[in-house]
């Protein structure tokens, strides 16, 4: 589903897509995880000193399954990137107060191919809680995607603050330009980054790794597929000419079953 926004202006904003309960389901069990991972923030600039993160939530718990494939937010990443994408990682970022602005990047800066490119990211941020400028909002350059380079790093840039109510889901070209927000309030500004790759980029976090295999069994053939366990294209990602899902996850046909890119010719 094309975004005539995603297109010209880099981004997107979903407003009120997520039910009010599941909302709460995933604020309770990021809860549950800070405190059973010791979760504590970083020392460096760009994760944050005031922020909190967890990392590979797809591993954490059944809830989390729920975001990936979202009917209201996939139909449109798949309008970025085509319907083979893949979840490029899955993880809590919860800024506390006194954080300050995290530097203005372009999520696909390190893939080494001449800007303006084809779309090889696109991500998307859930808001758990409301999404103000005064407390950590997402900041963005629009049409900054259509740039022939990626920020300074470290250098100042004009920005906007993507303000949102809880429940809504920002999504963003991944060439735009953005950063996360300075908190100057006493609450945390909790978000859900929920980020997609093409069917030919490597992912950021190792999804066939990171996920114990008999954790990938309860997934949705759908989940499975966004995960690494189909075949892009009708060729890449087999495993003897049959997807990761048949030979490692015994789940039968998978994408890519009903034949390989060879096959047609």
């Amino acid at each position: 589903m094309a975004d005539p926004d995603l297109a010209e202006q880099g981004y997107t904003i979903l407003r009120d897509v997520i039910s009010a309960d599941l909302v709460a389901e995933l604020l309770d069990d990021l809860d549950r995880l800070h405190v059973e991972l010791g979760t504590r923030p970083a020392t460096n600039g760009f994760e944050g000193t005031e922020t909190l993160r967890v990392y590979n939530l797809l591993a954490h718990g059944p809830v989390w399954q729920q975001v990936p494939v979202h009917p209201a937010v996939l139909p449109v990443v798949e309008g970025v990137l085509d319907a083979g994408c893949l979840v490029s990682s899955l993880s809590s970022i919860a800024i506390g107060p006194g954080e300050t602005e995290q530097p203005i990047h372009a999520d696909d800066q390190i893939i080494p191919l001449p800007k303006p490119h084809v779309p090889t990211v696109c991500n998307s941020m859930w808001a758990l809680t409301d999404f103000t400028e005064a407390n950590g909002a997402t900041r963005i350059i629009p049409g900054s995607h259509l740039a022939d380079r990626s920020p300074d790093f470290g250098t100042s840039y004009d920005s906007i603050p993507a303000e949102m109510e809880a429940g809504s889901v920002l999504i963003w070209h991944g060439s735009l330009w953005h950063g996360g927000g300075a908190n100057t309030t006493s609450e945390r500004r909790v978000g859900i980054a929920m980020n997609y790759c093409a069917g030919w980029i490597r992912q950021q976090e190792n999804q066939q790794l990171g996920i114990p295999t008999e954790v990938a069994r309860t997934f949705s053939p759908r989940l499975q597929e966004l995960c690494g366990y189909g075949v892009y294209h009708g060729l890449i990602g087999h495993i003897d000419r049959r997807s990761p899902a048949d030979r490692l996850l015994a789940d039968g046909a998978a994408p890519g079953d009903d034949g390989m890119v060879w096959d047609v010719v």
